[in-house]
């Protein structure tokens, strides 16, 4: 067995199920609450694209360098969005949480947050990773605000990091938390999800 393997992680809100195929229906439908394509500063495939960008992760996923989630709402039974461990380093333990994104009715709710806390909590405790890292676009702000949140921390910024898909440059801010920071933000996290405060 790899070291990072396929595995459900579930929560009370949430269940994050290793992404197949048969999830395309669902997630077209969520994509389409709130057109979020077009949002310019982040990377979420168009409608037409979804099996396409399913292939994508389970290729990456085949090559030991992403492990890629499909986020069902328990409520609704329902694939809401999608989640990855991706930039995999098994050598060192790292990973970084991206390429997430939620249809817009479940975005501000407590899926996020569990979701996170869900990731983290099988990253640190039984992948025994040193260290998460999160990256989003420099005006992605709400993004940024939500990483912050969690209680990650700014590592800092890559300067014209990649091409955007409107020809821009992006600016790519680089967070992260440490296996030592680990039990605080767990503590964090558990908190806000009691108190329903969830981030965004």
């Amino acid at each position: 067995m790899s070291w990072l393997s396929p595995v459900t992680l579930t929560g009370r809100h949430a269940t994050l199920e290793p992404l197949y195929q048969n999830h395309d229906d669902d997630l077209v439908e969520a994509l389409n609450d709130g057109e979020l394509w077009n949002l310019w500063y982040t990377s979420v495939p168009q409608p037409e694209k979804m099996r396409a960008e399913i292939d994508r992760r389970l290729e990456l996923q085949r090559q030991g360098s992403m492990l890629p989630f499909t986020v069902i709402q328990k409520s609704a039974g329902r694939a809401v969005g999608m989640t990855t461990y991706m930039n995999v380093d098994s050598l060192y333990h790292r990973v970084e949480i991206g390429s997430t994104w939620y249809r817009k009715s479940v975005q501000r709710t407590p899926i996020n947050t569990e979701c996170k806390l869900l990731l983290l909590t099988h990253a640190f405790e039984s992948l025994e990773c040193i260290a998460v890292e999160f990256r989003t676009h420099f005006f992605n702000h709400t993004s940024r605000r939500a990483i912050e949140r969690l209680g990650a921390k700014l590592d800092g910024i890559l300067r014209s990091h990649q091409l955007a898909s409107n020809g821009t440059l992006r600016d790519t801010c680089v967070y992260s938390i440490i296996a030592a920071e680990w039990p605080t933000v767990r503590a964090h996290l558990t908190h806000l999800l009691q108190a329903n405060h969830a981030a965004p």
